[in-house]
């Protein structure tokens, strides 16, 4: 940018004689003092000066603490945080509190599993003994819905320990009074009782609805047997497929590749071992990695009723013996991974 010329001023005048000031006077007593002229106003040409802000006066500092409550409530502690935790779990898994595409799996899977038992025991109170034949013994209704047990497993799982890998939440649960072990025992207990929805209601939902049509078991020696039957029969089948589901849920911190190596890994495996023992005519306890199918064998015999596979070639202990390992061998590995896992609080 160049320089600009500067416009001509007006002519030089000689320089007026300056006059002393002349010197203030002490003001009188009781004369009223003199008014000051005011001040000349600038000049509309001039641009005016930038105003400086003044500086803040020192003014005593305050808290504002609205928004925030002091809890005045009881201290849980170790048990209250383990069942808020629980608690949480169950409903974040079911979709409780969430929008409705988190709630569609869950409800299609309890009422694929309530669905036949509903069915059967209207077949009951229909046709009473002459339906009977056409009614299924509590071993073989699982049979109708094994397939809804394991997507449940393969959806509930997931949901419940991937995502708090990956999106820290982890570490907001072990600042609490919980630690690692707690954490994990915690999120077992909610899978464990969610998929009991499946593996226990709709079998006692037969036994009541077949002791009402005096179908059902006589006496009440002989009922609360087979009550703690189903019992056994339901929980022995929920622990392995969360066990299984969890230690798959553990090695990705993505739920969808979690549910889809779960769904995938049940079916193959009943595939290959029965590909195994009866095509390659390979030794029958190969049927013990069939893991959809050894659980339920397990439960005929519980019932003390001929199961899937012959007692010869695979006795009871060996099924209870297969249980133990993938229980077992799946909490090992799910506490490996958390173990072994980088956590920041």
């Amino acid at each position: 940018m160049t320089d600009q010329p500067t416009p001509p001023g007006p002519p030089n005048r000689p320089a007026q004689p300056t006059q002393p000031a002349p010197a203030a006077t002490p003001p009188q007593p009781g004369a009223p003092a003199p008014s000051q002229p005011p001040a000349p106003a600038a000049p509309a040409t001039q641009p005016s000066a930038i105003q400086t802000a003044e500086p803040a006066q020192n003014v005593a500092a305050q808290i504002y603490d609205q928004g925030y409550r002091a809890y005045d409530g009881p201290r849980t502690g170790y048990m209250g945080a383990m069942r808020a935790l629980i608690w949480f779990s169950i409903k974040t898994a079911l979709g409780m509190g969430r929008s409705a595409r988190y709630k569609i799996v869950p409800v299609l899977m309890i009422v694929a599993a309530f669905v036949p038992a509903i069915v059967f025991v209207g077949i009951a109170a229909l046709l009473g003994d002459v339906g009977e034949e056409f009614l299924p013994t509590y071993p073989e209704y699982y049979g109708f819905i094994v397939a809804a047990i394991y997507l449940f497993a393969g959806f509930v799982a997931p949901e419940l320990l991937s995502p708090d890998r990956r999106t820290g939440m982890l570490g907001v649960y072990l600042a609490s009074p919980l630690n690692r072990p707690a954490y994990l025992i915690g999120k077992a207990i909610a899978v464990v009782s969610i998929i009991l929805i499946v593996t226990l209601g709709p079998t006692l939902l037969l036994l009541i609805a077949y002791s009402l049509e005096d179908l059902g078991p006589s006496g009440f020696i002989d009922w609360m047997t087979t009550f703690g039957k189903i019992l056994l029969s339901g929980v022995t089948l929920g622990v392995l497929y969360a066990a299984v589901a969890l230690a798959v849920s553990a090695s990705t911190d993505r739920s969808m590749i979690a549910t889809a190596t779960i769904l995938a890994m049940f079916p193959a495996s009943a595939i290959v071992s029965d590909i195994l023992v009866n095509e390659a005519d390979q030794t029958s306890h190969l049927r013990l990695l069939n893991i959809p199918n050894m659980p339920r064998d397990l439960v005929f015999r519980i019932h003390d009723q001929r199961g899937l596979w012959s007692p010869i070639d695979n006795p009871t202990w060996t099924l209870w013996a297969a249980w133990v390992f993938w229980v077992g061998l799946s909490l090992a590995f799910v506490w490996f991974k958390y173990r072994r896992l980088l956590v920041r609080r």
